[in-house]
């Protein structure tokens, strides 16, 4: 692809004014208008060293509100960053509705330097394509417009402009030696990046490569681009590129019976609970130092019905961890400022680093369950969110990280017992609610949503266990002794 590129084309500069002023009033409307529909933008810029990354972003924003944007220049990830998955520094500067975020290299860096310094290969490297292909598919998915330009020039040119920054000495400092190992390395950068731009080259997330050898040319086209962009992600106004769910997902007849196949008898008696959960608890506690030994990360999700025992589920579990190891994260409805982002971008904030374990006390998981029954998301969202979860699963687990991923489960005769000994128990009713009993009113319609969760995403890296909770023993014991067994096969890998 860039083989065939032509690296001659050029604009005088009378065209170029004539032309750039008209675009500089198309694309500062074209930003209040993304503002006032509340379109979230990401503009990427790739290229060579000394391609003009820095002067073209430069001319991109002269135009633009500053209040509107921000612009972050990525680098080798920090010693702090390096303990996350690659894509957890990225989520976290995705924009809110109506902002852009304008990134001066990006995620694509880590398939392009990793691969040439041998830190990415293999199996990992087509780990790394998926989740970016991913990464990029859920934000588009959920309305944001991405750009992504590749600046492209040849060997001899890149060569000529680092010449004529070492010939001065205020801007010698700016060819590094890293520039000069892509230099004497052109030829494996250039094969690297063509595998990028066939690879993640999307009709959702298109690469746009910019004849970077005439700044004026460059400047222009990158405007236009953008501007295309802009223009037809307006024109499509609330249509998502998603808004059909894959037709293996539509319809209403989804009948599984995960749950009518859980024997909820199943108990144990306080002798054998006392001792299995004391050896449980000394070897989780164990097994925290080794994975923080070890760098091993682990994501524990607590799903189930109102008053099935989260709560005291996890404090058992906890009970013998050292608090600077664990966090729990009980997870509410979304605040203003997390509404304005992509509904996984809260979770994304809260995952663990590597050697640390976090516990979510419900999760991405109410987008499927209370956000479909309550009608807090449409259809298409909430369909759409099985395979978004998966990917965003995949990707932890693609960096090493352990998820695991309990159900607890009670029956509908449990259930109202547990209520209304809440109730009747001073110390306990905080615990009952008013939505606890509306909940318990559609309790089927949330039995056909937690099933085709069950179906959809119990997955060979991320699978659900079922706990049986009617017996409140067995459920603690289960769940403590499935997160023991989960880590020693990790560790024993």
């Amino acid at each position: 692809m860039l083989q065939n590129i032509d690296l001659s084309r050029t604009i005088d500069k009378a065209s170029f004014k004539a032309q750039k002023t008209e675009l500089d009033l198309k694309l500062g409307d074209l930003q209040r208008t993304a503002k006032s529909l509340e379109i979230p933008t990401i503009i990427l810029f790739e290229g060579w060293s000394a391609s003009g990354k820095g002067t073209l972003i430069n001319e991109l924003i002269l135009p633009l509100d500053p209040r509107g944007f921000t612009v972050y220049s990525t680098r080798k990830p920090t010693e702090e960053e390096s303990f996350y998955p690659f894509l957890w520094r990225f989520w976290k500067r995705t924009p809110t509705s109506g902002r852009i975020a304008i990134f001066d290299r990006s995620w694509n860096r880590r398939v392009i330097a990793d691969r040439i310094e041998k830190a990415l290969k293999g199996q990992g490297l087509r780990q790394a394509f998926e989740d970016i292909r991913s990464f990029e598919r859920q934000l588009t998915d959920e309305g944001m417009a991405i750009v992504k330009f590749f600046l492209h020039i040849s060997k001899a040119e890149q060569e000529r402009r680092f010449n004529n920054l070492r010939a001065n000495s205020a801007t010698a400092w700016r060819v590094t030696k890293e520039d000069i190992r892509q230099q004497e390395r052109y030829a494996e950068y250039l094969a690297a990046t063509e595998d990028l731009l066939t690879e993640t080259d999307t009709d959702f997330a298109a690469w746009t490569v910019i004849e970077a050898h005439d700044r004026r040319f460059a400047t222009l086209k990158i405007f236009a681009t953008v501007i295309e962009a802009l223009e037809r992600r307006i024109a499509a106004g609330d249509r998502k590129p998603a808004d059909r769910a894959p037709a293996s997902q539509r319809g209403s007849d989804f009948k599984t019976t995960a749950l009518d196949r859980v024997d909820l008898s199943l108990s144990l008696s306080p002798e054998e609970y006392d001792v299995r959960i004391k050896r449980a608890q000394t070897t989780v506690r164990e097994l925290e130092h080794e994975i923080y030994r070890r760098r091993i990360p682990v994501v524990i999700v607590y799903e189930g019905w109102d008053a099935a025992g989260k709560g005291g589920n996890i404090r058992r579990l906890t009970k013998n961890l050292d608090p600077r190891g664990y966090e729990v994260v009980p997870i509410a409805a979304p605040n203003d400022a997390e509404k304005a982002h992509h509904y996984l971008w809260r979770f994304w904030a809260q995952m663990p680093k590597a050697g640390h374990i976090t516990i979510f006390d419900r999760s991405w998981y109410g987008r499927v369950l209370v956000e479909r029954v309550e009608g807090f998301c449409t259809e298409a969202q909430w369909r759409r969110a099985y395979r978004e979860i998966n990917a965003m699963e995949q990707h932890l687990v693609h960096f090493g990280t352990i998820v695991l991923k309990f159900w607890l489960h009670i029956d509908p005769d449990e259930q109202l017992r547990r209520f209304k000994e809440r109730q009747g128990l001073a110390h306990k009713q905080w615990k009952i609610t008013d939505e606890d009993w509306r909940n318990r009113e559609k309790m089927l319609q949330y039995r056909e949503a937690v099933e085709e969760m069950l179906h959809r995403t119990t997955t060979p890296y991320a699978p659900w266990t079922i706990v049986e909770s009617n017996g409140k023993r067995y459920a603690r014991v289960k769940v403590l002794e499935t997160v023991c067994e989960a880590i020693r096969t990790r560790l024993a890998r």
